[in-house]
């Protein structure tokens, strides 16, 4: 749209995004994070704080244990950082992981994992002993 009807970069206004949109999209970004959730998880919670362009969020989750929590910790701020910043068009300089409750998952029981080590030979007759 050339010409005299063209507006202004400046003049053309702005797109505001919602605090609380901001916020669905981060607490499914932590469920995306996490899935599948343990058995009993309540849904990931936000609370974000839009200022300009940047969003600063907190995540509240609950997560699987035993496991490397860190891990998860680490997945759920890339996901949230990465879906917010796509989404919205906004940079996450941060992303506060809170973990509000573990939940303890089944052990595989020893009878069912198999021993450490290489898997035992098994000997095969040669065609040349077939009688």
């Amino acid at each position: 749209m050339q010409g005299q009807d063209a507006v202004e970069p400046a003049e053309r206004g702005s797109t505001r995004i919602a605090d609380r949109v901001v916020a669905k999209i981060a607490a499914q970004a932590a469920r995306e994070a996490i899935a599948p959730p343990p058995r009993g998880a309540r849904a990931p919670r936000t609370a974000v704080s839009v200022n300009g362009d940047r969003a600063r969020v907190r995540v509240s989750v609950e997560l699987a244990y035993p496991g490397h929590l860190g891990a998860q910790c680490g997945a759920v701020r890339h996901r949230v950082a990465a879906r917010v910043g796509d989404l919205a068009g906004m940079r996450v300089p941060e992303v506060a992981v809170q973990v509000e409750r573990l939940h303890l998952t089944p052990r595989p029981s020893p009878a069912s994992v198999p021993p450490a080590g290489p898997p035992p030979e098994v000997e095969t007759p040669s065609p040349e002993a077939a009688p």
